[in-house]
């Protein structure tokens, strides 16, 4: 590898494993979250022209930092000598009053990680806007990477960003970590913006692809991130588990050709063992938390359901009956439409499938706006009940709904299935 191409992942490396420390930190020192990020990605600027010269030094997260502080140092001495030239100030203040001294604060607090995530988080932000900002100060996504994931326009995406820097100064949004009652009404927050960036990798609303990993990927990784900075929480570790056990199945959810492959007729050993060891781990962690009684939620629930098929070596062997049971029990605990429909394919698979329609139909289809969840699911209880000619129709109706074109090419293809078994049955 080319020393020049080495240098440049060092530094892409250094940047996504140290970049929330570094904004967390700068941002705890300044007060402002948009100075903050641009002292680090100035810090990232200067690590591309100067790396490759000088070589990546031996510890990259403290060059960065030191370089950042230097940059805010000049930043607030500028600050202050236009104050003093403009006298906008009431009353003389000394130089030393006015430059915070960043050298003297310290470095690398894990908490300053958790309070940048918590900022992204703000309630006063939408949660497309919490998205983004948690990709951008937290993954350390560029805009581009963070539009392409979401398949926006860069534009569009810059200025959803810099939108939600302004509603958090207009907001005054603190830095400070929230009292420990908002705290936990804000982790409910932070996992579900975690949880909507891993699901629109792993099964992508839009466009041509049917999974985006990176995505998924990162939403892995900010999971790992929670936990060990909340690591006492039963949801932080479900939500972890979760993540891990259904990431590991990514390599079998495509054929050779990129065409979806559905769950029960996955190749199982391309299924990640080591994603499944930490999910099974970590689930176990929140097990042990929720029997001294930590309360468990809706995390907690869908990574036991999760768990039952990783156990499961083949198909033939899924527990359906205890599946169904998590889903009445997750239907209670965090009752939606999404969980219904899920609930539904739970009991056709293990009571047959009038009890998933029946299941189904108590679920209003336009709870879910134009999805084609509802009409998918439909489809596959009906043809497991042999009623291919509904099944067909509702295959036809789903893929119509369907926004990703590799999902929409698999509700086409099923609903064809259908109508030529129809055929040969006649």
């Amino acid at each position: 590898m080319p020393v020049e191409t080495a240098t440049t992942e060092a530094i892409t490396t250094a940047w996504r494993a140290e970049s929330a420390r570094l904004v967390g930190a700068l941002t705890r020192m300044t007060r402002d979250v948009e100075l903050a990020e641009d002292l680090a990605q100035d810090a990232l600027v200067a690590a591309l022209e100067q790396w490759p010269a000088t070589g990546v030094p031996t510890n990259p997260a403290a060059w960065l930092m030191t370089t950042a502080k230097r940059r805010g140092v000049d930043h607030f001495r500028r600050a202050e000598n236009l104050r003093r030239k403009t006298e906008e100030l009431g009353h003389a203040r000394g130089e030393e009053e006015q430059v915070p001294d960043l050298d003297a604060q310290v470095d690398h607090i894990e908490d300053d990680v958790l309070r940048l995530i918590f900022l992204s988080c703000h309630p006063s932000l939408t949660p497309e806007s919490r998205a983004a900002l948690t990709l951008r100060l937290v993954g350390g996504l560029t805009t581009g990477e963070i539009a392409r994931g979401f398949l926006v326009a860069e534009t569009t995406m810059g200025q959803r960003i810099s939108r939600a820097k302004k509603t958090l100064a207009e907001a005054r949004a603190e830095f400070d970590l929230p009292t420990e009652a908002e705290r936990v009404e804000r982790l409910d927050d932070v996992m579900a913006v975690i949880y909507l960036i891993f699901n629109e990798g792993y099964a992508a609303a839009a466009g041509e692809h049917w999974m985006r990993p990176a995505l998924a990927d990162e939403g892995i990784r900010l999971a790992r991130m929670l936990v060990a900075l909340a690591p006492t929480e039963p949801e932080t570790l479900g939500l972890q588990s979760l993540l891990e056990v259904q990431g590991s199945r990514a390599a079998a959810r495509v054929d050779e050709e990129g065409v979806p492959v559905l769950l029960e007729a996955q190749d199982r050993t391309r299924w990640d063992q080591e994603l499944i060891r930490r999910g099974l781990a970590a689930l176990a962690g929140a097990r042990a938390l929720a029997a001294r009684g930590k309360p468990v939620g809706k995390y907690f629930l869908q990574a036991s359901i999760a768990a039952q098929h990783a156990r499961a070596r083949r198909a033939a062997d899924t527990d359906w009956r205890q599946i169904a049971r998590l889903y009445d029990v997750l239907a209670t605990a965090a009752p939606g439409p999404v969980v219904e429909v899920n609930r539904a394919v739970a009991h056709g698979r293990a009571f047959g499938p009038d009890a998933g329609l029946a299941v189904l139909r108590a679920v209003e289809d336009t709870q879910l706006g134009d999805s084609p969840l509802v009409p998918s699911v439909s489809g596959d209880l009906l043809e497991l009940a042999g009623r291919h000619s509904e099944a067909a129709a509702a295959f036809s109706d789903a893929a119509a709904r369907s926004r990703n074109e590799a999902e929409r090419t698999v509700l086409q293809r099923r609903a064809e299935e259908n109508l030529a078994r129809m055929s040969e049955s006649g």
